[in-house]
């Protein structure tokens, strides 16, 4: 079969500044300090001097330097740096799921945060399981990551024989031993109590997350903690982190006769809803649904989904800095950063008090 046109030309061609094609040399020597200097009239070690930002130079030859690495196509090679600093500028990030929207969410302010202070992200999906943690560990090491941020799948520290050889640090759900960085689900979950008892809700229903997890725990714990001093707790049912209901949850669902079904996150709510509209059920006119997390398929349902909102920026650009500081050096005691939550109050939720 004959090679499409486009595909040939990808190969060996590029556009210049006028937008004709020109030919590219695949095997052309890429730029060098050197060559930047022999251009300006400088030596190397200025032009190491400007492109790294240590140094006095001048504004002037500074902007000439800088105007000359671009106009040659001058990359930082961070893999010979690596050989001289011992650092190659690069962290893993190991996530349990990235099916589960809430986890996407998480990267991108951990990828913004590492970019703006000059890291790239290695990203590792553990599918949920502690052996593709550790192997996945194992390899990032291999790729001589500085660190490693890690959302654990389970509480099984699977990452203990590795927690040595570079900083560590957990995030979302913390484990003993390790830096973390983690929203106060407890807190969040007791400011949802509060709000539904303010509204006139003193009966609901609750589908909890896996009670093996500390964060699904706090955020059950937190909620009966402050609820059943003025209300009662229906009925309650464990469901995965899914928006699939198991037969024990979706039974519970038929049967409430509770003002509103309070869900650990939001998938499992969304989940909640669409099997209640598959019943004929009114949201929120005969019953409340409220989530946990605030993902954007929040903000997306019909109606939208109240919540309790994971202060995603933040935990990101902590988590990065907290791991940063251990990369650089600093052995202070083990700290656990616990940020604060906040409602996103929205139309599955029904005020009973009016």
């Amino acid at each position: 079969m004959e090679t499409p046109p486009d595909a040939r030309l990808s190969d060996c061609t590029d556009k210049g500044s006028n937008g004709h094609m020109t030919k590219r040399n695949p095997s052309a020597k890429r730029p060098t300090l050197q060559d930047i200097a022999r251009q300006v009239g400088v030596s190397a070690t200025t032009v190491s001097y400007v492109l790294n930002g240590t140094g006095a130079v001048g504004a002037e030859m500074s902007k000439r330097i800088r105007a000359t690495a671009k106009q040659l196509g001058y990359r930082a090679n961070q893999a010979a740096k690596a050989v001289r600093t011992g650092k190659t500028r690069t962290v893993g990030l190991i996530l349990p799921d990235l099916t589960n929207p809430f986890f996407p969410l998480l990267a991108q302010p951990i990828q913004m945060a590492a970019y703006e202070a000059g890291y790239a992200v290695l990203l590792i999906d553990s599918h949920g399981n502690t052996d593709w943690e550790r192997s996945g560990a194992e390899d990032l090491l291999a790729r001589g990551v500085d660190g490693i941020i890690w959302c654990p799948a389970t509480e099984v520290d699977s990452l203990a024989t590795l927690k040595g050889e570079v900083p560590i640090v957990a995030i979302d759900r913390p484990l003993p031993d390790y830096d973390s960085v983690s929203a106060d689900s407890y807190g969040g979950a007791r400011q949802l109590a509060e709000h539904l008892l303010a509204l006139g809700h003193h009966s609901v229903g609750m589908v909890t997350g896996p009670m093996s997890l500390s964060s699904a725990r706090m955020r059950r714990d937190g909620f009966v903690d402050r609820f059943s001093k003025a209300g009662t707790i229906a009925w309650e049912m464990e469901n995965s982190f899914s928006i699939n209901l198991c037969a024990d949850v979706r039974e519970a669902v038929c049967k409430n006769r509770a003002s509103a079904i309070i869900c650990a996150n939001d998938l499992i709510a969304l989940g909640v809803m669409r099997f209640l509209y598959g019943q004929g059920a009114r949201v929120p006119d005969e019953v409340s649904v409220v989530g946990f997390d605030d993902i954007s398929w929040a903000s997306l349902a019909t109606p939208g989904l109240a919540t309790v909102r994971q202060p995603f920026a933040p935990l990101g650009k902590q988590a990065i800095e907290l791991l940063l500081r251990r990369v650089e050096g600093d052995n202070a005691p083990r700290i656990s950063l616990s940020l604060d939550m906040h409602l996103s109050q929205r139309g599955s939720l029904r005020n009973l008090s009016n």
